[in-house]
């Protein structure tokens, strides 16, 4: 079942966005499904739980970390994340910088974009995300790399709002591309999951986050 959900989402997006198939909550014979069918992107949102299946499963996996990431929790997936989505502060840019130059490693970050309505959701205005990337303090950061920015709408029914919301975080994006520095080039925006992502696609998202999609509900 995942292995033909999977092969649908994939022949109806454009070829130019990235799927990430969000696995929490999910044991791991679920994710190997998935990888079975050639797919090598999933996302977690909890640390715990993203070292534990990153342990023991194919290590040619690509994992992002698509949650809220605390500070202190940022060493125990330096050595093996391939991209953390929410990053929304310069604090948790320079521990990342940090853990990261202690394995060796580059880890390419998203800026998280605070665009809906909610409360409980995290991220930085539009004017903090510019002035992070035109700061001189996190262009001399030489083990991220900032690649693009994230969001997530409102949860609500209403497509007006969300596309509202959509289209402000796309034109923030477009405006930003012309910032280029040692570790920023704008080039991935992450928004839309599984209850909009075709509106987020159409809105100008690369980059989708399915979950219950792919795998079922969660309980």
């Amino acid at each position: 079942m995942i292995k033909n959900i999977l092969h649908s989402i994939k022949s109806s997006i454009p070829d130019y966005v990235t799927l990430v198939a969000v696995s929490k909550t999910k044991p791991p014979e679920d994710i190997l499904e998935a990888y079975k069918t050639g797919h090598r992107i999933f996302g977690e949102n909890k640390v715990q739980e993203l070292v534990e299946k990153y342990e023991i499963l194919p290590k040619d996996i690509e994992w992002h970390m698509i949650g809220h990431l605390q500070r202190n929790k940022v060493k125990y997936i330096a050595s093996f994340v391939q991209l953390i989505h929410g990053v929304d502060s310069l604090k948790l840019l320079k521990e990342i910088n940090k853990q990261a130059q202690k394995n060796n490693r580059i880890i390419h970050c998203l800026l998280q974009v605070k665009i809906a309505k909610e409360d409980s959701k995290y991220g930085l205005s539009a004017a903090n995300v510019k002035s992070l990337l035109e700061s001189p303090e996190v262009s001399q950061l030489k083990n991220i790399y900032i690649e693009g920015l994230m969001g997530m709408a409102t949860f609500t029914e209403n497509d007006e709002q969300i596309k509202k919301e959509f289209t402000v975080l796309a034109s923030l994006f477009d405006n930003l591309k012309a910032i280029h520095t040692k570790n920023c080039k704008l080039k991935t925006l992450s928004m839309g999951m599984s209850g909009d992502y075709k509106l987020a696609i159409t809105c100008g998202s690369n980059m989708i986050r399915l979950g219950s999609t792919i795998f079922g509900e969660r309980n």
